[in-house]
This record gives C-alpha cells, structure tokens and sequence, in this order.
C-alpha cells in the first residue's frame, strides 16, 4: 500500500529536504573555515654572538636571551629556527622576512616603526669602557666627545653615538673592542653589559678594562617583521608577561649567574 507524501512526483520529502539544507551547510561553513585559516607559523628566528646572552654550545645555541626565547616559543606552541649571525645580517633578515624575528634588540625611535615588538627579554647598561692605567675626565656623556670610541658596527650603540656627532670607529666584532682598548687604537670602548655580568672576567680583563661612565640603561626585545600576525605577537607577549609571574624569567638570568667563573 502507498503512503502519499503530499509532495509532487519527484520531489524529496519535507524532513529530507530540510536534512540536506543543514547538511550543506555545515559543509560550506566548513569550506569557509579551512579557506581562511592560516598554515600553523614558523618563525625564523636570528641573534648574534653575545655572550652570556647569546652563544653557541656545541650544535646549540644557548644564553640568556636564547633560553628566555625558547621558553616563549614552547609557551606559545610556535615551531622555529635559530641562526647565530653577524649582527647585521641578523638585524637585515628580521627586516626583510616575513617569518623573522631578531634578537636581543635594543627598542628605540628609529626602530620603533619597523618591527613588531616582543618582550622586554632583558635588560642592560651602555658603558664607556676605559684601560685602568689611564686618566679620564668623564662625567656626562658629552665629556668622552674628545676620545675615539669602539662600537660595534651597525648596532644600537654604534647608530647612538653616530647620530649625536661622536668619533666612532666600529668593529665587525663586538669583543674586538677590549683587544683596540689594550693596544690603544682606542681610548674608550661603548659596551653593553648586564649588571653582575663577569663577562670581561672570563675573557681575561680583570683590572685591565674599568667602567668610566653609564650612559645608558635599555631593555631588549625580539623585533618581529610586521608581517608577523599580530595574534602571534600578543600571544608571545602574553607569555612574556606569565614568564616574568611565575619566576621563569629570574630562574633563567641566575642560571647564568657563574657563567664567566673560571673553572677551578
């Protein structure tokens, strides 16, 4: 016995038709979803040779402002590389690719327009270094105007003197700087230095090199290109600031607290 659906010949039953609508729908919205979303990321991430805060250790690269990027990276779930360049290439591909991202790097007007910014990952003090034998009457930073200063070519530092009129002369190579102080190719050595750093120690200047003045005190950052997404870079920051709550960050900076202690 047939059993009229109240439809023409041909055409599906109300129930069906209504299943299939919502069937199709769930599948274009589907399609949607899969059209927008975007591949999992994967960062580029360069630094340079800075010891104890970048540095290599065999196959890894290890230091204070690597392990405070490691850690942001597992926190965030992002899959990366780290390569340990010059620092002006490093500072060139966090410029030029979209996936880059640099550091340890000194935040300032200039570079404020071109990254996006992650951090601060530490922080440090510019120091007018001088040879302990010598004289210097420094008291502001305009004083050291009639001395040849070391910089590091390309760098925060070096681009800071350079724009206010100082007698540069750069190195390719930061700890170049002590060897030109010793040998008198300079008289004052612009350095970066974490307070408590006994990196001079460890390369072997104890007493020979002094701190003349402080003329500066940064935080440093990892610069992200502006192509990097900016969910990306709220959720690095986010994990920046859960780091510095629950005391990652400080258990980081004192594990490098013996770095430059000779070995006994």
């Amino acid at each position: 016995m047939l059993v009229s659906t109240g439809c023409p010949p041909g055409t599906p039953a109300l129930g069906a038709t209504r299943m299939k609508t919502t069937v199709l729908a769930a599948l274009l919205a589907v399609a949607c979803t899969l059209a927008r979303a975007e591949p999992a990321p994967r960062l580029y991430l360069t630094t340079e040779t800075s010891a104890p805060y970048s540095m290599r250790d065999g196959d890894r690269v290890t230091g204070i402002g690597t392990d405070m990027v490691r850690e942001i990276m597992a926190r965030t779930g992002v899959a990366y590389s780290i390569d340990l360049l010059p620092w002006k290439r490093a500072y060139t591909a966090a410029l030029e690719r979209a996936d880059a991202c640099v550091f340890s790097t000194t935040r300032t007007p200039e570079r404020e327009p071109h990254f996006k910014w992650v951090g601060p990952i530490g922080e440090a003090e510019w120091v007018l270094m001088g040879r302990a034998d010598r004289h210097f009457d420094v008291h502001t930073l305009d004083d050291a105007r009639a001395y040849r200063v070391g910089t590091y070519n390309g760098d925060a530092r070096d681009q800071f003197l350079r724009a206010r009129g100082f007698n540069v002369d750069p190195a390719p190579n930061d700890m170049i700087n002590p060897r030109k102080l010793m040998i008198n190719r300079i008289d004052l050595w612009a350095a970066s230095i974490r307070r408590g750093s006994l990196t001079l120690d460890r390369l072997g200047y104890t007493g020979k090199l002094v701190p003349v003045l402080v003329f500066n005190r940064i935080r440093v950052y990892l610069a992200c290109n502006r192509a990097v997404p900016d969910a990306l870079v709220a959720r690095m920051n986010g994990a920046v600031e859960a780091m510095e709550r629950d005391g990652t960050s400080r258990a980081i900076v004192h594990k490098y607290d013996d770095w430059g202690v000779p070995a006994r």
